[in-house]
Order: C-alpha cells, then sequence, then structure tokens
C-alpha cells in the first residue's frame, strides 16, 4: 500500500471489487469507501479509521432506484426527498434489508442512504456496480478531508488508493434525517450540506432526534470532527479578554479581533462559502502555533446551524 492519489476510476473500481477500501471524493468531504456487502472490507473501513463499531456508515448508491438494493421499504416522504435532493448533500434513515451486513448498521434495523453528487463518485459507483459504505477518510474524531491531499496526510499508506476528485464543493457532511413512526414524521439527526428549512418547505414540519439515541445514525457522537488542539466557541471578543496571553487562532466573518491569527470563513458573510472553508480553516489552525482556536457562533439558519454543529463537536471534550 502506497497512499498514491490519482483519477483512475476503473483501478479504483477493481480495488473495490477485490476487496479493498479506497478514498473517494464526493461533494461534501472525501470518504473512504468498501463493498457494502463485503464485511471483510468493510471491517477494514473501521481497522483504517480506527472508529468504533457502534458508529453506523452510510452507504452510497449510483441511482435512486438502487436504494431498493438496501432499503426493504420507503416510508412516507422518502420518495418526494429522494426526487428534490438526490443527488445531493442528503441521507435518508430507512428500514434496511436483510442483506446489509450488521456491521454497516451496527446492529441497527436501518441503514443510511445517499446519492452523491459528484460525477466521479457517481462513475465510481457505475463501474464498480454494487452500493458503497463509506464514512469520512479520516481517523475517528478528527476533522474530515476535504482534499485528496488531507486523505494523503492522514492515512498516508493505510490507504491503497486515493481518488483524487478536487476540493469538496459543498465542505460539510451530509444532512441526515429518518422517519419516526411514534412521532409519524421525519426527525432531524445531523444538520448537513441540505439546509433544513428546503427540507421542511417540501415535507412539513421536520422533528428533532433524541439526544439520548447516539448512535441512531452516522456522525452523531457528542465529541467529533476535532482537531487536536482545544476549540470554544462563543462571543470572540469574551473569549479573546478570557484566554488573553495565550497564542489564539479565530475563526469568524470579521478580521477585526487582535489574535495571531485570524481567518475568515466568507468575506461575503455567505454559509455557503464558510461550510465550504470551515474543516480546511480548522486544519490549518491545528498545524498553526496556535495554542486554541476560538470560533464565533454563526447564524443558526441554513448551513449555520451545519457549522455551529461541528464546531460544538469539536470544542467537546
Amino acid at each position: 500500500m502506497n497512499g498514491r492519489i490519482g483519477s483512475d476510476v476503473e483501478h479504483a473500481a477493481a480495488l473495490l471489487r477485490s476487496g479493498e477500501v479506497v478514498a473517494i471524493p464526493t461533494e461534501t468531504v472525501y470518504g473512504l469507501a468498501a463493498n457494502t456487502f463485503d464485511e471483510g472490507a468493510v471491517l477494514n473501513i473501521f481497522t483504517i479509521k480506527e472508529r468504533p463499531s457502534f458508529d453506523p456508515l452510510i452507504v452510497h448508491i449510483a441511482e435512486r432506484d438502487h436504494v431498493m438494493r438496501v432499503a426493504k421499504e420507503l416510508p412516507q416522504g422518502a420518495q418526494e426527498l429522494m426526487d428534490a435532493f438526490w443527488p445531493g448533500p442528503l441521507t435518508l434513515v430507512l428500514p434496511k434489508r436483510p442483506e446489509v451486513p450488521d456491521l454497516v448498521t451496527s446492529g441497527l434495523d436501518s441503514v443510511a442512504v445517499r446519492m452523491p453528487a459528484h460525477p466521479m463518485t457517481a462513475a465510481l459507483l457505475r463501474e464498480v456496480g454494487v452500493p458503497l459504505a463509506a464514512p469520512s477518510a479520516n481517523p475517528f474524531g478528527y476533522i474530515s478531508p476535504t482534499t485528496a491531499q488531507h486523505v494523503a496526510d492522514q492515512l498516508g499508506t493505510k490507504v491503497p488508493y486515493i481518488l483524487d476528485g478536487g476540493p469538496c464543493a459543498v465542505g460539510v457532511e451530509s444532512t441526515i434525517v429518518g422517519w419516526d413512526p411514534q412521532q409519524r414524521r421525519w426527525v432531524l439527526y445531523r444538520p448537513g450540506g441540505i439546509p433544513v428549512e428546503r427540507i421542511e418547505a417540501l415535507i412539513g414540519s421536520v422533528g428533532m432526534s433524541d439526544p439520548s439515541k447516539l448512535h441512531m445514525a452516522p456522525g452523531m457522537l457528542e465529541s467529533h470532527y476535532a482537531p487536536h488542539k482545544p476549540v470554544h466557541v462563543g462571543d470572540v471578543s469574551a473569549l479573546l479578554k478570557r484566554y488573553a496571553g495565550r497564542s489564539v487562532g479565530v475563526i469568524s466573518f470579521s478580521t477585526e479581533y487582535e489574535a495571531d491569527r485570524c481567518e475568515m470563513l466568507s468575506v461575503d458573510r455567505d454559509l455557503a462559502e464558510a461550510a465550504r472553508n470551515l474543516f480546511a480553516v480548522l486544519r490549518e489552525l491545528d498545524a498553526s502555533d496556535c495554542a486554541l482556536i476560538i470560533a464565533e457562533q454563526f447564524p443558526e439558519e441554513g448551513l449555520g446551524r451545519a457549522i455551529n454543529d461541528r464546531l460544538r463537536r469539536a470544542s467537546a471534550r
């Protein structure tokens, strides 16, 4: 294994068919992919990432009708959600078919599925001919990768091939929703690349998942997406006073703060641009001389919810 980066879709597909793990680009973040139905290959994902087996994986499919390869039924509203947002950064938690290994779903009777909107990965899925289970291509709990080089820097020789599809266009993981039979409505498990407002405009009010059920869907752990350095989120001016004398990196929509480094996620305060830049900025500050990272609370709307969610999880210790 040499961690080679390239753009050979046929080579990546051949590796996946032979039971290997391959890093793949998506519009959200880079994923670490294996044949969903090959338990040995899926186990390699957990080994490479050092990911706990109680955290389920997202299954990626090539076409909308391929959802029935892994899901046994579509709850009310699922077809409308797929028609509106697939391909794209929306994951649906659906009742699973028995053929899907328990390792993929962490023993749950549901499976998380999405259809990625990246042309190279769409071509790969068609070429390999099976759904691919793929969490983010990073060591478990660390910042998600948004370029092929990020994957190489973090996983190196653990991965035989990194399919390079360029920088990720969205930059944060997919939104995850699932049908709750008790509430009789869809619930939000994780904010992400599709703002919840767009989902609610289509299917009505979306409920909130039970916070005690941390493993109902991928990416729900309290501490996640975290750099090695401590992260503090809130009023930047107040936090700078609290940590006066420390070397601090600031993440915000402003450069007005007196800090060692001040990283603007978007000059125009554009939440889509901010989401796209978030993980790269966290990675840069984590590699800098700053002792800690301070981030402002972003507007709790649209993609701001996903940004705040990732920052909150990055700050949890």
